[in-house]
Formats: structure tokens, sequence, C-alpha cells
């Protein structure tokens, strides 16, 4: 940031320029995060978010206050995403709190959703459905508040996954389709919602109805599969966490289909991908395709797909859950 840089004493004068060192800064550590894991960029970003709160103490324009509570609170947003992928939870929380009341200040709605969203999913990895679902709410009341309808559709196609999770095959079905009718709805993305494309959807789509085919009946297992060899397909190495995340999706919905040949082939694909990123969440993401696999399967095929998953699952992960 070019105005502390020069070692001004406090107040210092905060310019556009420091707002968009911030805001480039913000969108690199976004990138390193898709392409390599949260694991691999929360320690730099960590120091980054402890050394712009200087930002806040400066002399700002009226003009400008908003535009730097923004994205301050998009900066501790993403820190706290990477500290969820790399099993601290506790810190993501804390975090998850800095960026809502940054957010607040900022009255940006949209951007309250997507808090809302992200802590929200760190409750569902914990199988906290009850708390995923709260938060998913008060997202999507923010959402509706705000302009985005990427943000809704974002907030809904979630509670659908949630939803799924309780066995409650209507309301899923019913938050599923208010996601697909509100994307893209948005000319434009903000930063944190940009994920959120045409593939996504299908990945989050074929991510809803294994989780129905887990819950529910395998059928949906099945309806599964197009949407998520889709999206796989479609991930570049500029979304490798997303990749190997959906292709353990995948995997599942190819063991609840009795296809455990194809379990196989992509859940090897999944964790040799999954190695290469620093993330927490792969190995929390394979113990429903784990346990699919205990039920269904005493091919040779599973079976070594088992022994794949449980060597990953001994590897030292990056940090436990604090």
């Amino acid at each position: 940031m070019t105005t502390a840089a020069r070692g001004e004493p406090l107040p210092f004068r905060v310019e556009v320029s420091d707002l968009e060192a911030l805001e480039a800064t913000t969108r690199a550590f976004r990138a390193l995060d898709y392409r390599y894991g949260g694991g691999y960029c929360h320690a730099p970003l960590a120091a980054l978010a402890s050394w712009t709160v200087l930002l806040r103490e400066g002399s700002v324009p009226p003009r400008l206050r908003r535009r730097l509570c923004r994205g301050l609170a998009d900066l501790h947003n993403l820190l706290a995403w990477t500290e969820f992928d790399s099993g601290r939870d506790g810190a993501a929380l804390r975090s998850f709190d800095v960026a809502a009341e940054l957010a607040g200040e900022a009255g940006d709605h949209d951007l309250l959703a997507n808090v809302s969203y992200r802590r929200g999913r760190l409750h569902l990895h914990r199988g906290s459905v009850d708390d995923a679902l709260a938060e998913f709410a008060r997202g999507q009341d923010a959402a509706v508040r705000g302009a985005s309808a990427r943000a809704r559709a974002i907030l809904s196609i979630n509670q659908a996954w949630a939803w799924a999770m309780r066995a409650d095959e209507s309301a899923a079905l019913r938050h599923l389709g208010q996601a697909i009718d509100a994307f893209p709805g948005d000319a434009s993305a903000a930063p944190w919602t940009r994920f959120f494309d045409a593939n996504d959807l299908a990945a989050m789509t074929g991510t809803v109805r294994v989780e129905l085919g887990r819950t529910v009946g395998r059928y949906h297992a099945v309806l599964a599969i197009p949407f998520l060899d889709d999206a796989v397909a479609a991930y570049g190495p500029e979304m490798s966490r997303s990749r190997s995340l959906t292709q353990i999706m995948l995997a599942l919905a190819h063991t609840l289909g009795r296809d455990t040949e194809a379990a196989a082939r992509v859940g090897t694909e999944a964790i040799s991908l999954a190695r290469a990123i620093r993330s927490v969440r792969a190995k929390g993401r394979l113990r429903p395709l784990e346990a699919a696999l205990r039920d269904r399967s005493s091919s040779r095929a599973g079976g070594e797909l088992l022994t794949r998953i449980a060597e990953f699952q001994a590897e030292p992960g990056d940090v436990p859950a604090g």
C-alpha cells in the first residue's frame, strides 16, 4: 500500500491508490486459493490482513470510506475461507465476524450475504446442518436486500444442499429450482461471487442430487452424474480444488449407482489432485464416499479405492480445527 509504505506518521491519508492495491492483492490471493488451496496462501494473507488494519486508522476521505470497508471486508472474508480450508475453524469464524462487521459498515448487503454463505459452508462441512441452514437463511435475507441475483442463487443452492442432507426432498428441489431461476441474473459479478459460473452451478446441482441419492433414493445419484461429468471436464487448473472436490462427489454418485469401476477411476484422480492442494476439505468430502463403498461394494475396484482413501486420510494435513 503506497501511502502507509511511505512511513508517514499516523494519521496518514488513505488514497485511491491504496484501495486499488488492496483490491488487487485480494484478487491475487483469491486466485491462489482457488488453484492451490487455503493452506498455500493463508500465512501471507493473515499477515496482510493484520497490516491493513492500519488503513482504518488513517485519514480517509468520506467518498472512500465505504470502498475501504468493502475492500477490508473482502480481504477478511477470503482470510476466513483460507482458514476454514486449512482446518482452522475457530480462527475462520472470528475472521468471518470481522468481515461481516466491515461489510455492514460499508452497507454492502451482497458481501454480507457472501460472508453468511461461507460461514454456512463451514457449518455444513462440520455436519452442523441446523447452524448451516440458519446462516444460509441470514445470507438469503441479506441477498434479497442487495442487488445481486447471483448472490441469491448461491444461497439458494447451498440451502438445497443442506435440506438434501436432511432428506427433505421437497425443500431441496424447491431451493435448487430457485437457484437455477436466479442464475445468471447479473451481467457482471462481484469478485467474491465470480467463482459461481455456469460450471459451478452444474457442480452444485450434481452435489445436491448426490446428497439426495444418499438420503432419499439412489436414482438421484444417477441423475447427478451428467452434471458432475460436465463440471469436472470444464474445470481448468486455475480451479484445481473445485475439480478435486467435484470428482469426489462424482465418485460417490457412481458408487451409489453401483458402478465401482467408474468410481475407482474418478476417485483415484480426485485423490491424486487433492495431494497437490493444501486443503483439508477433500478428506472430509471423502468420508461419505468411503462409507458408501463399505456398504455397497465388495468388488476389487472398490477395495482398491478404499485402500487409496485410507492411505490419503492417514497422510498429515495442514492444521487441526481450532
